[in-house]
């Protein structure tokens, strides 16, 4: 059975999937700005502790630029979900990924709640509204 949506409803549910994108774009342009610009504060902040290597900060910055990367993507997704699903797909399965793996570091100790910090609630956070109001979802949810 198709149910077809009001306009109303598929015009709210574009607004949020819109204002979805754009609060996860904010979000990771953060990110990228903290581990890019200020390694150490970022390190500090997720009590990233000891010190690693001075090594680590290329993967710093090569983090902060997918961070700035998706950032970027999520804010064109903004302006036209429909065109830009691969952004939106690419990044429920990013946030999936980032969600499962600090759930298994976490639970075998080798990292605390502190350190992953908003990656043990924030991937669901962001992956629930883009499944939900999915582009191709259709019915009155889209």
């Amino acid at each position: 059975m198709t149910v077809i949506a009001k306009p109303e409803q598929t015009r709210t549910a574009r607004r949020w999937l819109r204002v979805s994108l754009i609060v996860i774009g904010v979000s990771q342009l953060v990110f990228g700005a903290l581990f890019l610009l200020v390694p150490s504060t970022a390190q500090h902040l997720f009590g990233l502790t000891p010190d690693a290597p001075a090594w680590a900060r290329w993967l710093n910055a090569m983090l902060a630029a997918r961070f700035i990367g998706y950032a970027a993507g999520m804010l064109v997704a903004s302006r036209g979900p429909h065109r830009h699903v691969a952004w939106i797909n690419t990044m429920i399965f990013i946030q999936l990924v980032d969600w499962v793996t600090t759930l298994f570091y976490l639970s075998t100790g080798d990292l605390t709640f502190r350190q992953v910090s908003t990656a043990s609630f924030l991937p669901m956070v962001f992956v629930a509204p883009l499944l939900w109001w999915h582009p191709q979802r259709g019915g009155a949810r889209v």
